[in-house]
């Protein structure tokens, strides 16, 4: 009676695997049939889904696989679970007590403030003429282009520990110090000089990408908004600059939040050592790069850029709740 019942039950679900089988295929055809119906268009494609695989998707998930190893360069990467990330938020003390304080302190200040100073000289030099605002522009732009070459030949000059640097040569001929300060060596006074460089070298792609928006706004609109009551340059920039520009201002603010966090060779070249003084200049790029190419603890310095990987993913997906277009729109 068993030898009966066998079949009766093996064959709904033998049926049902062949017709899950049989949609299967019929809808990898229709795709595949579909996809050669556009092949020009994936032709076209084609270049960048090649570069951008090569050079992102395959080194992500490289450095996703690394995380979980012990890899040394030299061996066979030898798996340790979540070994690193445990040893990261429990037992770096360097990483505790150092990075994550500098990184943020240093986001604090250079994200927001570069960020608006992007916007307000954005916005002054789209009032100039147009005969001489493209030179304004590129005046603001070229620090973001030169910023290594520009921090050993202008800031090491004016921050250096001697009485030849600019600052200590103003201190002490107004009498406000007794003898030149290491300006660039005290742990006092570098993560302060690293926020100030950055500021100024932070006028880059999100920069332009203001100014670009600010300069397609349409100069209808400003008159419109004078007959409905707008009276001053701060409610039009309010009520129809930024409302109008939502794409660059987005974008500005993943770029600065995306510089922001991985900065890290400022502290080494201002203070000529690395590990800078004290760790008191040490951010995320800086403790990677101390993992990963002086102690050769790979994994564990993939482990410490997924973290930051993850970071910027989670403030660009707060910027883009903030700027971002909203359902209603």
């Amino acid at each position: 009676m068993s030898n009966d019942a066998t079949p009766v039950v093996q064959q709904p679900i033998t049926a049902s695997g062949a017709k899950l089988k049989g949609n299967l295929s019929r809808k990898l055809k229709d795709k595949m049939r579909e996809m050669w119906k556009f092949r020009l268009s994936y032709l076209f494609i084609a270049p960048f889904l090649i570069v951008f695989s090569l050079f992102i998707i395959i080194p992500v998930l490289t450095g996703v696989a690394l995380s979980f190893t012990y890899f040394n360069s030299i061996e066979f990467p030898k798996w340790a679970g979540w070994m690193n990330y445990q040893n990261l938020f429990s037992q770096d003390v360097i990483f505790l007590k150092h990075v994550i304080p500098n990184s943020f302190k240093f986001a604090l200040f250079v994200g927001p403030i570069g960020y608006v100073l992007s916007f307000v000289l954005a916005w002054l030099i789209a009032q100039l003429p147009s005969t001489i605002r493209v030179w304004y522009a590129l005046a603001m732009y070229a620090p973001s282009l030169t910023g290594g070459i520009a921090m050993v030949v202008v800031w090491q000059v004016m921050f250096t520990g001697d009485r030849t640097g600019y600052i200590n040569s103003f201190l002490l001929k107004w009498g406000f110090i007794d003898q030149p300060v290491l300006l660039t060596i005290d742990k006092e006074y570098l993560l302060g000089i690293m926020i100030i460089v950055s500021i100024w070298s932070s006028m880059g792609l999100g920069f332009l990408a203001i100014l670009a928006g600010i300069l397609n706004v349409d100069r209808t609109l400003y008159e419109a908004g004078r007959i409905d009551g707008i009276s001053s340059r701060l409610q039009e920039i309010w009520y129809i600059t930024i409302p109008m520009m939502k794409p660059q201002m987005l974008f500005a603010a993943v770029m600065a939040i995306v510089g922001t966090l991985k900065s890290g060779g400022i502290g080494t070249q201002l203070s000529g050592m690395n590990p800078t003084p004290d760790y008191s200049g040490q951010l995320f790029m800086n403790h990677i790069e101390d993992f990963g190419f002086t102690r050769l603890e790979l994994g564990y310095a993939s482990a410490i850029s997924i973290v930051l990987l993850i970071l910027t993913i989670l403030l660009s997906r707060f910027l883009w709740m903030l700027l971002g277009p909203k359902e209603d729109e």
